[in-house]
């Protein structure tokens, strides 16, 4: 026996009512289900379609699908780490390295130029304020368009969009502020490896939260699709 079209969507909706929310992990395990249903009416040909989706559900255990789920984010989570290490590196390398010698250096004399006036940390911090604002702003006016549009949710899309908030450009440099005022702005003073590799670090760390929230949601729909196949189709 095999399952028809409408046990099919029920399964689907059985996974949405289980808290499974993103389209990618519910087809994998509607596809687990109806394998092992179908295995099930091998061997007990009068089971109900209900019954054998019973049994196989507790298979799962107390927590249902909540382990799938919570494995599956840890796998893409990591996969998502590796993107941003795939596109750091590319800052190493002719011609983006020139960008990065560039910031370093400049960051460098902006330091020194703070040492002397302490008012352009304050200037920084509030113009990075600015642009936080004004990112989140957007991106929750996208957020919610695209869950009123009622397109189907993708977990990797989900991380892409999350990480890709404006959180990290707005702690970069509030990190870089604390990091001078618990150094000692004397020892700063007197310490021209300590500017240098402090530049070097807080620019790495910019050009980290500037890929997560421009260059890998600008290259999303190319990524959702190398993970899902069938991303473009649906």
């Amino acid at each position: 026996m095999k399952l028809n079209d409408s046990q099919i969507e029920d399964l689907y909706a059985f996974t949405r009512k289980h808290y499974v929310e993103y389209y990618d992990l519910q087809t994998e395990l509607v596809d687990h289900l109806a394998n092992a249903i179908e295995d099930q009416w091998e061997l007990k040909p009068h089971l109900s379609f209900e019954d054998a989706l019973q049994i196989e559900f507790k298979k799962f255990g107390v927590f249902g699908f909540m382990e799938v789920v919570e494995e599956r984010q840890k796998v893409l989570s990591k996969k998502y780490s590796k993107l941003i290490w795939k596109h750091l590196k590319e800052y190493f390398k002719l011609p983006k390295i020139i960008l990065l010698i560039s910031l370093t250096v400049g960051l460098y004399y902006l330091i020194e130029l703070a040492i002397v006036n302490r008012s352009v940390l304050t200037i920084l911090l509030a113009l990075s304020l600015i642009a936080y604002v004004v990112d989140a702003i957007i991106h929750v006016k996208i957020n919610k368009a695209k869950k009123n549009s009622g397109e189907k949710k993708w977990m990797f899309e989900e991380i892409i969009r999350q990480y890709g908030s404006g959180l990290w450009l707005f702690f970069v440099p509030i990190q870089g502020i604390n990091i001078l005022n618990s150094s000692g702005i004397d020892f700063v003073e007197k310490s021209p490896v300590f500017i240098a590799v402090f530049s070097f670090v807080f620019v790495l760390l910019f050009m980290t939260s500037y890929i997560i929230q421009f260059e890998i949601p600008k290259k999303a729909e190319q990524y959702l699709e190398e993970t899902y196949p069938e991303y473009k189709l649906v």
